[in-house]
């Protein structure tokens, strides 16, 4: 059974909770037995990782799930969190540049190389994955599925048999993917690559599960998704017949796209102690393992084995030549590009 206090991002009643729980604090900054936790993560993802820190440390925690940076942003000046966890870093970055993360100076910190953190370490990539194509083997063959990400917006892939799907473009995966292209094709040949998805794709779901498991049923002939669903499919007791490409793979193309999923500690917050205990804990080297918990990501410290067997290291792949701190300087206007190109931010 799951110990921890878990909301969901449903408006003004779940703030308030969270504000009344938010009061144990301590103005020395010793750690206190409160911890208010928002989330962008998967909670399945998150859940355990959070019972085995109250386990732990016996410091309580509520879990607040499905939060957008934006609503961090409208809390600045009443800080309800004393964490951010965030499947992309990109918008942790974004948190960073609008001041809203605090630096830190965490025990074992250095077990993640300085390219995975913030400049003063206001945020920390613990867990990593790319971009590709998930494929049903029994409706495409690999050779006939896309090797680069720009292949998409080839009409030809709108006529394969029962399509291609992608998510809406709110997703963070998405946004994060449509910041790389910006940064690697700049704004117009973006805005035409999100143009041309929207008009070409068979299917536009709520998240990479909605599309890893449509691909597996045959709903769909591939769908474009971070790795680990293709892991996680391959798990699944039936309906796993899928492959993955990893596209731009070859000589001179711009290499996969890489993000990672990572924590920051918000300035202001009202458990400040328990917020640093929290890192301290975290980066632990076993509960950077417990963070990348079933996700099948692969842990950004390369001193740890994956916990699953298909892993791919990425440094066996070739990937975009770009700092991850780039994303948040893409991550509003992204958002604005996307949606003015025609690819809603949320289904309707």
């Amino acid at each position: 059974m799951k110990t921890n206090k878990v909301l969901t991002a449903l408006g003004i009643s779940s703030l308030v909770l969270l504000a009344g729980c938010a009061n144990t604090s301590s103005e020395s900054g010793e750690a206190n037995d409160e911890l208010v936790v928002y989330s962008s993560r998967n909670e399945q993802f998150v859940a355990d990782l959070l019972d085995k820190f109250e386990s732990d440390t016996g410091i309580s925690v509520s879990a607040l799930h499905g939060v957008e940076p934006l609503q961090l942003m409208e809390e600045r000046n009443n800080v309800q969190a004393d964490v951010f966890i965030s499947n992309d870093i990109g918008a942790l970055e974004y948190l960073n540049n609008e001041e809203l993360l605090k630096s830190t100076d965490s025990d074992n910190v250095e077990s993640i190389e300085e390219q995975y953190r913030a400049e003063n370490n206001e945020w920390i990539a613990l867990s990593s994955r790319a971009r590709g194509f998930i494929y049903n083997k029994d409706l495409i063959d690999e050779e006939d599925v896309p090797t680069r990400m720009e292949d998409l917006m080839d009409d030809t892939y709108s006529s394969v048999e029962n399509g291609f799907a992608i998510t809406r473009g709110g997703n963070g995966g998405m946004i994060s993917n449509v910041s790389a292209l910006r940064h690697e094709w700049g704004d117009e040949r973006t805005k035409d690559w999100v143009e041309a998805i929207q008009e070409n794709a068979a299917g536009i779901f709520e998240g990479h599960g909605d599309i890893r498991r449509a691909v597996g049923e045959g709903i769909h002939a591939f769908g474009l998704v971070n790795n680990y669903y293709y892991h996680q499919q391959l798990l699944e007791p039936e309906n796993n017949n899928v492959g993955f490409v990893y596209p731009d793979q070859a000589d001179g193309e711009m290499g996969a796209i890489v993000n990672a999923a990572g924590v920051g500690l918000l300035n202001d917050s009202p458990n400040e102690g328990a917020a640093e205990t929290f890192l301290n804990w975290l980066l632990e080297e076993e509960n950077q393992l417990a963070f990348v918990g079933e996700s099948l990501e692969v842990p950004i410290n390369t001193e740890l084995d994956p916990p699953f067997e298909q892993a791919v290291n990425l440094s066996e792949l070739t990937v975009q030549d770009m700092p991850l701190r780039e994303l948040g300087n893409y991550f509003e206007d992204t958002r604005s590009l996307i949606e003015d190109a025609g690819l809603d931010l949320n289904l309707r």
